[in-house]
């Protein structure tokens, strides 16, 4: 299936702790069917030090389902994601618009 969310897509969440915050997809994982969104579902892991870098408590964004997220349009809105065709390539929609998303 083709992918509707990609890097770079500007998002809001739709269920889970973070629900309503908006932010833009750092990568994601079609297979696992999750996304990372940068600066949200931050969770804190502890890293030992190394030469290169100090230890302790750092923040990480995790990955958080691609069914929890929805596709800003250019209102500020949450829309769903559709293709169509045009001349021989095909494009990503937004449902509630109808404007392309990547031209």
């Amino acid at each position: 299936m083709a992918a509707k969310l990609k890097t770079g897509d500007k998002v809001v969440v739709l269920a889970g702790k973070d629900k309503g915050k908006q932010g833009t997809i750092a990568s994601v994982d079609p297979k696992a069917g999750k996304a990372v969104v940068e600066g949200l579902n931050m969770a804190i892991r502890h890293t030992r030090q190394s030469q290169t870098s100090q230890g302790g408590r750092i923040p990480k964004a995790m990955p958080i389902a691609l069914s929890n997220l929805a596709f800003l349009d250019k209102n500020g809105k949450a829309t769903r994601v559709g293709f169509k065709i045009e001349g021989d390539k095909k494009v990503r929609i937004a449902k509630t618009t109808g404007d392309v998303i990547d031209a």
